[in-house]
């Protein structure tokens, strides 16, 4: 089994109308040839948010920290990783990634010299400063053991096969601009977790994309979405992956600019048989 991760964000096209930079951010640890983790993040971008760029760029990186945290102490021990994450992944998982993601928050507003809100009782207003960073955050876990997902607020992990379009996790969804976020309190009672082991007689290629909200806000329904999912899926088998990855960037803004407005992030891991190549470009390829 071969495998490539690759992704963009997209900066939205009302964004750039209005001048304010994109807030999303993805990171993608590639940990050795059979582990990868892979995150993605939404700031709100709204005027009490106005750090959420940080705040999305915190979150991504505090996964895969985490994450990779627990595969090196669990290393060589999957089937014991398995259970833990399956047993408490929306606890105690969430709850560091809750943790972290807040005290580095607070380190950051500090190291800056930015305001120091104050409650009613004159105390620091730590509730009050991790709004200004607020950011929703998707994870992704994928070893040739087991698949872990971590989903907290809007956003999709999607799955892509020759069976079509699974979403991985079914999250909450709020009517409405609202969302859960990582800066209200206590936070990871809100995430969603997500625990499978892995079938090694599964028929590959399998698609897995992770993208915030901006992708599927962007269509008039969720068929339509997963309908565009299984074109990339497609794309990719016929194309490659330089083709795709190539050209993603250019897709999303233009998704983003006949969609929604918003900021837009994808982020894909890509899998095939060995014997397939994944860059269809390459001479040593053509029949």
């Amino acid at each position: 089994m071969m495998r490539s991760v690759f992704g963009e964000s997209v900066q939205g096209a009302s964004h750039i109308r209005n001048g304010r930079e994109c807030q999303d951010s993805l990171k993608k640890v590639e940990k050795d040839e059979n582990t990868v983790i892979l995150a993605v993040a939404d700031g709100h971008g709204s005027d009490s948010s106005p750090y959420s760029k940080t705040g999305s760029y915190v979150a991504v990186n505090v996964f895969c920290k985490i994450l990779g945290d627990y595969l090196e102490t669990y290393e060589g021990q999957p089937e014991f990783l398995l259970t833990f994450l399956k047993r408490e992944g929306d606890t105690k998982v969430a709850q560091a990634i809750d943790a972290e993601w807040k005290r580095r928050i607070l380190k950051i507003h500090a190291n800056c010299k930015r305001e120091v809100i104050l409650d009613a009782e004159q105390n620091k207003d730590k509730e009050a400063i991790y709004k200004m960073y607020g950011s929703t955050l998707l994870g992704l876990v994928i070893t040739d053991t087991f698949l872990f997902a971590f989903q907290l607020g809007d956003g999709d992990i999607v799955r892509v096969s020759g069976t079509g379009v699974q979403n991985v996790i079914e999250a909450d969804k709020i009517l409405g601009t609202e969302t859960h976020s990582l800066s209200k309190p206590q936070s990871w009672k809100k995430a969603v977790t997500f625990v499978k082991r892995e079938d090694e007689n599964e028929p590959l290629p399998v698609m897995y994309m992770l993208s915030t909200d901006g992708m599927a806000n962007s269509f008039k329904n969720d068929d339509e979405f997963k309908k565009t999912c299984e074109d990339y899926y497609t794309l990719l088998n016929e194309h490659g992956v330089k083709a795709v990855s190539g050209n993603l960037k250019t897709w999303l803004g233009e998704t983003s600019e006949l969609g929604c407005g918003d900021d837009i992030t994808a982020l894909f891991a890509y899998y095939v048989q060995s014997d397939v190549c994944l860059d269809h470009e390459r001479k040593d390829c053509l029949g």
